[in-house]
């Protein structure tokens, strides 16, 4: 049920950005009179799911969940048409009309996008506003990794600034370290402000290290799943069971009970449980993992006091606006680092089961519309890169005709065409294929 949840979402979202992308390209088209022969959702080699004609255009849905098109007629695309181009220009045709037309049918896709995306975040912050947790209010400190005590991070830090600037939601200190290539951390350790350094050589396992900070929460411990293999349940331990101390210890923070878990490897560990208000002491064989295999009840209410920000309607607009920009400006932050070799963030790329991942498991309007406002701006991003196949590779050819006042053969355009969708697919088959081997790992 959780994976059709995920991907009803993936599919839903995907849809609407298709379309508003390809309605971007259209309406250009038609505002410029150019013959649209086809708008699809989706590929359509050898068939297509449905289809429908109306005036000159024929609307369908493709096959392959590859994105969409619309099929514009007298230029050079997904299509290769090459017996259109070989006849005279038409006066209905793309390639009959001025090279500013033809920009702006060519960034019609991009530029509807972006203002999606605005529009999704403005109405966004109008309806549920912005709640998240100032960093000051992680009043218990943090639980950092195995990369985090690399970079000399401890469990219970404070985190006060990163480059000497305080981070106000707690959410942002992670990305900011990544993205922002902050150098120093300032933390409060037992009431002393220590400055730790972030080595260049930990940036990779960031990128992938997606446990490194999370807040420290006071130790409860009440069953509520077990796993496949679980060393509790085969001790006797029920759902709901309560473990109160572990070998006689009772903690104050639960990354104490799982440190100690840990380090009992291989070991029979004393639990002392409370079952429907008796309690009773139990001894269980830690396995070679360091688990017991149960998944807690993380009960966070009312243990911190997040900060909620509403928007009236007028607010919201220039405030959907700011948080639209940034997400552009983070996002061309995280693609600049696919090209910094050091980083190696080019092994955490992913295809469509990372994306369907990032939906949550149940169905929340709220969460929906963020990512696919994100989604948005990514697929605005992606299409305007210079890239033959792409919307930024015609612009680019376009500029190229403004600025010499010379266009492109239509031969150049076919090869670059080929190219582009040759980088396309490889690029598309190493992303998937991440996918995949993340799967078996």
């Amino acid at each position: 049920m959780l994976v059709l949840v995920k991907a009803a979402q993936f599919i839903l979202s995907l849809s609407l950005l298709v379309i508003v992308h390809e309605f971007g390209h259209f309406i250009f088209a038609k505002l410029f009179r150019c013959r649209v022969e086809k708008f699809y959702l989706f590929f359509d080699p050898w068939f297509s799911l449905f289809k429908t004609r109306k005036g000159e255009t024929e609307y369908g849905i493709g096959w392959l969940p590859l994105g969409g098109y619309v099929k514009i007629s007298g230029m050079i695309d997904e299509s290769m048409d090459k017996e259109q181009m070989k006849l005279p220009p038409q006066p209905w045709e793309f390639r009959s009309k001025n090279s500013f037309q033809r920009l702006l049918i060519m960034v019609g896709g991009v530029l509807f996008n972006l203002i999606l995306a605005l529009i999704l975040y403005s109405t966004i912050l109008y309806v549920w506003g912005e709640q998240y947790l100032p960093t000051q209010n992680a009043k218990y400190g943090i639980v950092v990794s195995q990369t985090g005590k690399e970079m000399g991070l401890a469990n219970g830090d404070m985190i006060l600034s990163v480059d000497n600037k305080p981070v106000e939601s707690f959410t942002k200190i992670v990305p900011t370290i990544v993205l922002d290539g902050a150098r120093t951390i300032e933390v409060l350790r037992d009431n002393q402000k220590i400055t730790v350094s972030i080595p260049k050589e930990i940036i990779p396992k960031l990128l992938t290290d997606k446990g490194i900070i999370t807040l420290r929460v006071p130790f409860t411990c009440k069953i509520a799943a077990f796993a496949k293999q679980s060393a509790a349940r085969d001790a006797g331990l029920e759902l709901d069971d309560e473990i109160l101390s572990l070998d006689s210890i009772r903690y104050t923070y639960y990354d104490q009970f799982t440190d100690k878990l840990q380090a009992s490897k291989n070991k029979t560990v004393l639990l002392e449980v409370k079952r429907k208000g008796t309690t009773f002491f139990k001894k269980v064989n830690v396995g070679s993992d360091g688990i017991l295999g149960f998944q807690k009840n993380f009960d966070l209410d009312g243990l911190f006091e997040y900060k909620t920000v509403h928007y009236g309607f007028w607010e919201a607009i220039p405030a959907g606006f700011v948080k639209g920009y940034h997400a552009v400006g983070d996002y061309l932050k995280q693609f600049k680092l696919l090209f910094t070799p050091k980083t190696k963030a080019y092994e955490s790329l992913g295809g469509f089961i990372a994306i369907g991942n990032i939906f949550p498991g149940v169905w929340d309007w709220e969460a929906f519309w963020s990512l696919t406002a994100f989604l948005s701006i990514i697929l605005a991003v992606m299409n305007i890169l210079p890239i033959p196949a792409l919307d930024g590779g015609h612009v680019l050819f376009l500029l190229y005709e403004i600025v010499t006042g010379r266009k492109p053969s239509d031969k150049f355009l076919e090869y670059a065409q080929i190219t582009g969708m040759v980088l396309l697919f490889t690029l598309l088959l190493y992303a998937n294929g991440n996918d995949i081997l993340k799967l078996f790992k």
